[in-house]
């Protein structure tokens, strides 16, 4: 399978990144931990862009792209760890809508008037609910619980899952330069701590990891978006791929920063914690490989040379 992406699918994703790196800074995930309120200017900005309404049809006032446009700017959310509803309301809900024949409220979400959170019977947390207000008497609490139906539809679990896989790619990628930045200047008998083996080789591992994940998260969207019955299998292995690579940079990312990783001051908490929360979502690892495995040794797929390699 060829994985070069076209000219028209990298100037996506360079005007999204360049977009998120003058306006979704750290300083707006502080802002939003301490009083739990988002700058509209934000999602207006995602609407304007056009991103709302990416893989919505051109009939209902979209861009009409596939999955594999929507796994790409759905690392570039996680990089800047995004604290807006964008890839579960426009590249979960919107294909899985469509898939269902349920067109009446895409018009809407392209607009960025309507936004969506599906919950599914094995991910029945969902962030960014809309509906109507309810009174609190708890205000220390951003959590609620209500009581509603969630769907066990697999094809909403392989969306939901590709496109988490998605986000903790660029979210491992966020982690990896701050902690090589890090090393660049945090100095420890006399130079760099980044000059240390030690601390090379732990980063190399984990570049490693990021980079063997992308193609694996890049052969699932595209598995997905042709409908080839093998699609969910590739979901699983991106799934698990992506979240080894999220959590090993994690884990070594805190390690290189030494004590100051374990800080609020500095940032990577945000994308550490927005990784734990990730790979457990959409099924996690346990479930997937249990998936892999029915699949793999139940003979469901086939095995050699064009399917599990080339």
């Amino acid at each position: 399978m060829d994985f070069r992406f076209s000219e028209d699918q990298l100037v996506l994703v360079e005007s999204v990144r360049d977009y998120f790196s003058g306006t979704h800074g750290p300083e707006v995930l502080r802002r939003l931990d301490v009083d739990g309120n988002r700058d509209p200017a934000i999602w207006q900005a995602l609407v304007d862009m056009g991103l709302t309404g990416l893989c919505v049809p051109e009939a209902h006032g979209g861009l009409g792209m596939g999955l594999v446009e929507a796994a790409l700017i759905a690392a570039e959310c996680g990089r800047v760890c995004l604290a807006e509803p964008l890839v579960d309301t426009a590249f979960v809900a919107v294909p899985w809508l469509i898939a269902k024949g349920e067109t009446d409220k895409l018009s809407a979400i392209a607009s960025g008037d309507h936004k969506v959170a599906l919950p599914h019977v094995l991910n029945p947390w969902v962030a960014d609910g809309e509906g109507k207000p309810q009174t609190s008497v708890d205000p220390l609490r951003n959590l609620a619980m209500f009581p509603a139906s969630g769907s066990n539809d697999d094809r909403l679990l392989n969306l939901g899952a590709l496109m988490n896989a998605a986000q903790l790619l660029g979210l491992a990628d966020a982690m990896l330069e701050q902690a090589v930045e890090y090393a660049k200047i945090r100095t420890q008998f006399g130079q760099p701590v980044g000059a240390f083996q030690g601390i090379k080789h732990q980063l190399a591992s984990c570049a490693v990891a990021v980079e063997f994940a992308k193609p694996v998260v890049w052969r699932a969207a595209a598995a997905m978006q042709d409908g080839l019955e093998t699609a969910p299998v590739h979901v699983s292995h991106a799934k698990i791929a992506a979240s080894d690579a999220a959590m090993l940079t994690a884990e070594t990312a805190i390690q290189v920063h030494g004590a100051m990783g374990y800080t609020y001051e500095v940032d990577l908490h945000f994308w550490m914690k927005r990784s734990w929360a990730l790979v457990g979502g959409w099924g996690d690892r346990s479930y997937h490989y249990k998936r892999l495995d029915a699949a793999v040794l139940g003979g469901s797929i086939p095995i050699g040379p064009e399917h599990t390699f080339a």
